[in-house]
């Protein structure tokens, strides 16, 4: 049943975030639905007012936002664990690959600096907020530019399962392209994630061993 659940999520991935590089937002355009766009303003009226963000990141500034956001059936302690270990993402996210965490590092931590491919595109991020279980946000950039995108989690206890919101804001020209080429890639890749973060909070210990 795991095999078939990762077989589907690596088919569903293909379909939803298309190729790689530049190429990858207008692929993806090309091959999905018109049940897959995602206007910008949308996510932009649904945001998070409880979600903390640096100066001049603010959603109102931004070229190209995303807000997503899942109901889990896990609590926000399991969920956390499969958010900070980073390493295990492209086991169960089709989206995210070759990540690099700090020498000695098991997964992220407060000030982490880790390298990772995502949406075609290799780059690093800069833990800047962490509040386990709670909160973590993180910039992202090429190596060795400005930091032009910043992602953030938030975690919010609902009973006995856990309510998980991510939102991302990019500036500057590689956003304003991204948007250009098809505004909701960036929604739709996170959608995604956070459908496979379900599964795989929601999953036995077989899936990862981090139950």
């Amino acid at each position: 049943m795991q095999k078939s659940k990762l077989a589907q999520t690596a088919i569903l991935g293909a379909l939803l975030l298309g190729n790689t590089g530049l190429s990858f937002a207008s692929s993806a355009k090309d091959q999905t639905s018109e049940h897959y766009r995602h206007p910008m303003a949308s996510d932009l009226a649904k945001r998070d007012k409880n979600i903390h963000w640096p100066d001049g990141f603010s959603p109102k500034e931004a070229d190209l936002f995303a807000h997503n956001e899942i109901n889990v059936d896990a609590s926000c302690a399991v969920v956390w664990e499969h958010i900070v270990a980073a390493q295990d993402w492209q086991r169960w996210y089709p989206n995210a690959s070759l990540v690099k965490l700090p020498a000695g590092a098991s997964k992220l931590e407060s000030s982490s600096v880790f390298q990772w491919r995502t949406f075609g595109f290799d780059i690093e991020s800069k833990i800047v907020e962490f509040e386990p279980r709670k909160r973590m946000g993180w910039f992202g950039y090429v190596p060795g530019k400005a930091p032009n995108f910043y992602h953030t989690w938030y975690l919010v206890p609902e009973g006995s399962g856990c309510r998980v919101v991510t939102e991302e804001v990019g500036k500057g020209a590689d956003a304003q392209k991204f948007r250009e080429m098809d505004e909701s890639t960036l929604h739709r890749g996170h959608a995604l994630w956070l459908e496979d973060l379900k599964w795989v909070s929601e999953t036995p210990a077989v899936v990862t061993g981090l139950h």
